[in-house]
């Protein structure tokens, strides 16, 4: 169990590099969904997302309680997760998928409220809570800026 919470928690070792891990696991999402994602069909994709959000709170739970961190930096499968949320049904052209990115780091990195405040969940809840609040609002003006376009 150690190995796979590891594993998933650090999205693969993406976590591990030593420049913004959170930056370029958001930026590998973006890549996946540009190449490979995008033809998924939208449950299977709603699917995929809740598969990594749930297995992402116990994988972030397990690995930050073993470190002995609140929210340890190594673990990004939050940023995955996000950054999958902040694409549903986004068209794959460049333009679109980098707005997403650059709002979704925006608004992880500003935290703005509540998403400070979702951090005090307990455990991998409040490690993942964040990011997906986060997502939640780059998704909606995202969504917006597309449909107004």
């Amino acid at each position: 169990m150690k190995f796979v919470s590891k594993t998933i928690a650090t999205f693969f070792g993406v976590g591990y590099f030593p420049l913004a891990p959170g930056t370029l696991t958001s930026l590998i999402v973006v890549l996946l969904y540009r190449f490979f994602l995008w033809k998924v069909s939208w449950p299977l994709y709603l699917v995929l997302f809740l598969t990594l959000f749930f297995v992402g709170i116990v994988a972030s739970t397990h690995y930050s309680s073993r470190l002995n961190e609140k929210d340890p930096r190594k673990i990004v499968i939050d940023e995955a997760c996000g950054q999958l949320l902040v694409l549903v049904l986004v068209p794959r052209g460049w333009f679109p998928l980098f707005l997403g990115f650059f709002l979704f780091r925006f608004f992880d990195i500003v935290k703005v409220y509540p998403v400070k405040k979702a951090e005090n969940l307990s455990k991998g809840w409040g490690i993942m809570a964040d990011d997906i609040i986060a997502a939640f609002y780059s998704g909606l003006i995202l969504h917006a800026y597309l449909f107004l376009k």
